[in-house]
């Protein structure tokens, strides 16, 4: 049934995209989408790794779409803004199978990594109980099967940051294997584990354990323009791709007093996305074949809007500019407003906002428009995250104190700080009215 569906889609596009072609003059007819598997390569030619895609070259200019939870970004937009390809980290995500994912990457010429579900050490599997790595094994195979011959597909990602808090060596033999498994059922397409950072034992451990793999991604964030030094430190002299790339991570920022994150502003975070990709993606074309920017939606990881690129899903922050210029040399026609300033009694939130519980406060953003579009302000008052997860698991968004939300849409409110003391973050996002926001959060302590 999911195959007739998709026939009758492609069919529908095709006859679209043949009217079109016959209203223009002198058009040439588009060529139809692919409707069987298509060979994915990587070669190594004049000193430099390359991946080819049915005969081409083929550089990855993806993002990650992670459908575990409601903030996965759209896909056509991805497509709009000029990406070639997305990653999943697992075949079937919210209630989406992975051939409706692959299914609308397809419709969309994007092409897709799919992820594989692995067992993590961190969650207490034991990779010395060969009868659950041979369950495993076992369940994995039919995950492949589904969907190996899917024309969308390029890459299987076997596992994500199976290293994280593991020191179980085992783990990447179980990889090999699923990767051995692979080529001999699907010689079309290329195997990879990704990796949470980089280090030589890593890399000495995956090359004598999982010398099957075609090539490594690695996940890094503010430390991503070290990655260079990285590579060469830890002899690694394949190719691969960063698979996860983005926002300053939470565990590598300034902290309260209290011990709360600092997150950067959504300002911060496009000019460090920018940098970042020249300094360690762009900059090495010898062995790094694409990224996957992290992430192409919005979710709730220490705060909701610390890693997705979007508010809501939906609406675009300046990240998403930057990559759009990124994949196209040029900026979008409508960007988004950049937050310049945003203070809370005077103080921003590297200078330990400490309140007074039912007092007054004024907070003031400062915020500009690059095509002077009239703002709109929201501003949310949250408790600090307590259930926190390890590694991007998932975590629950903290309820908005009621009450404390300004009603004006304006730029300078004032704030009553909560009757119950403890730790508390104010949130500010100022919209243009064109699907864009820029956004910023200071964390606060109301004293007993």
């Amino acid at each position: 049934m999911k195959q007739t569906r998709l026939f009758a889609r492609l069919l529908l596009a095709g006859f679209a995209l043949l009217f079109v072609a016959a209203c223009e003059p002198g058009a040439e007819e588009p060529a139809a989408p692919p409707s069987e598997p298509v060979k994915m390569e990587i070669r190594h030619e004049d000193g430099r790794y390359r991946l080819y895609r049915d005969g081409q070259p083929y550089y990855i200019h993806g993002a990650g779409l992670e459908r575990q939870q409601p903030g996965a970004g759209s896909i056509a937009k991805l497509a709009a803004h000029g990406a070639n390809a997305l990653r999943t980290w697992r075949t079937d995500e919210a209630g989406r199978t992975g051939q409706e994912i692959l299914d609308e990457a397809l419709a969309h010429g994007l092409t897709v990594t799919m992820g594989l579900e692995i067992a993590r050490e961190r969650h207490d599997f034991d990779y010395d109980d060969a009868a659950a790595v041979a369950a495993q094994f076992e369940a994995v195979k039919q995950e492949i099967l589904k969907y190996k011959d899917h024309p969308a597909l390029i890459i299987w990602a076997i596992g994500n940051e199976l290293n994280l808090r593991a020191t179980n060596p085992k783990v990447w033999d179980a990889v090999n294997e699923i990767s051995v498994w692979i080529h001999e059922v699907d010689p079309n397409h290329l195997t990879t584990t990704t990796l949470a950072g980089i280090g030589k034992d890593l890399v000495d451990n995956i090359k004598a354990r999982a010398p099957d793999l075609d090539l490594l991604s690695i996940q890094m964030y503010g430390d991503l323009p070290n990655l260079p030094r990285y590579i060469d430190e830890t002899g690694w002299d394949g190719p691969y791709m960063v698979t996860e790339w983005g926002a300053t991570g939470h565990w590598e920022v300034a902290t309260t007093p209290w011990n709360a994150p600092i997150e950067n502003t959504s300002a911060v975070k496009a000019d460090s996305y920018l940098e970042r990709y020249k300094a360690a993606i762009a900059s090495d074309t010898t062995q790094c074949v694409g990224s996957y920017v992290f992430l192409w939606g919005q979710k709730q990881e220490r705060t909701p809007t610390w890693y997705g690129i979007f508010i809501d899903g939906e609406t675009e922050t300046e990240a998403v500019d930057v990559m759009h210029y990124l994949w196209n040399d040029t900026w979008p026609d409508n960007r988004s407003p950049r937050l310049e300033a945003v203070t809370l009694d005077g103080k921003t939130a590297y200078e330990g906002v400490y309140l007074e519980a039912g007092a007054a406060y004024p907070a003031v953003a400062v915020v500009t428009d690059p095509e002077g579009d009239a703002l709109t302000y929201v501003w949310d008052v949250k408790s600090e995250s307590t259930d926190l997860g390890d590694g991007g698991d998932f975590e629950t968004t903290p309820e908005s104190i009621p009450g404390l939300n300004s009603p004006s849409g304006a730029a300078d409110v004032t704030l009553t700080a909560p009757e119950k003391p403890g730790a508390y973050r104010l949130f500010v996002y100022a919209y243009d009215g064109n699907a864009h926001a820029a956004h910023a959060n200071i964390p606060f302590f109301v004293n007993e």
